[in-house]
């Protein structure tokens, strides 16, 4: 059952109905946009979905680049909707065959990032529904409570994994998201692949885009 109404899930279409389109990209902090109302970021595990996500969330089919090579992006993805409302493609991590320097370069973007959005509403974490968390998820739920950021996990490709199996991953994230001061309890379920989860996805950025205008 959806936690949204119908009147948000509503509100969540019309959001993203309009005209989106890429706005800038970032390799380094002196570089990032000036803050414009609310950002959302998505980050994850190198093909995690976080491309595909971004597209069927937007309905554009080619806004974000998927690829099927790991490591692919290696900025900080800007794009700009009809409202102000930015959504931000992070850098894949968790790749092995990136070197170690870009993998410093690209750790220091982020908590510098992290730290210095205002704007920054939430980080949706995309963790793949068929693995579950992994040990490198770990590492950054605890950037991400280091940093004071509110996040919440999506899980990606969930028509690959059996109702029963998929309860199972969302109980086990849900009971290791306990221990995260900085995590917000729920997780979303989604498929870029049929759509799933993608309205509730919708309904929950706009919720927090009312919350950010009302406070």
């Amino acid at each position: 059952m959806s936690d949204f109404t119908p009147d948000e899930i509503e509100t969540g279409r019309k959001l993203f109905a309009g005209d989106w389109r890429f706005s800038s990209a970032a390799s380094n902090f002196e570089v990032l946009p000036a803050m414009r109302g609310v950002e959302i970021a998505f980050a994850g595990r190198s093909n995690v979905g976080k491309s595909s996500l971004i597209n069927a969330l937007t309905g554009r089919n080619a806004l974000a680049r998927t690829s099927h090579t790991p490591g692919r992006t290696q900025e900080l993805i800007f794009f700009a909707g009809p409202v102000a409302l930015t959504l931000v493609d992070m850098p894949g991590y968790g790749y092995a065959a990136v070197s170690k320097a870009k993998v410093k370069a690209w750790t220091a973007l982020i908590h510098a990032f992290l730290a210095g959005r205002a704007n920054l509403a939430r980080v949706y974490l995309l963790i793949d529904a068929r693995h579950g968390l992994k040990p490198v998820d770990d590492d950054v739920l605890r950037t991400l409570d280091k940093a004071a950021v509110n996040y919440q996990v999506v899980l990606t490709k969930a028509d690959q994994v059996p109702a029963g199996a998929l309860a199972d991953r969302v109980a086990a994230i849900s009971a290791a998201l306990a221990k995260h001061p900085a995590a917000f309890p729920q997780v979303l379920v989604t498929s870029s692949r049929n759509g799933a989860g993608m309205p509730e996805l919708r309904a929950a950025i706009a919720r927090l885009c009312a919350e950010r205008a009302s406070a």
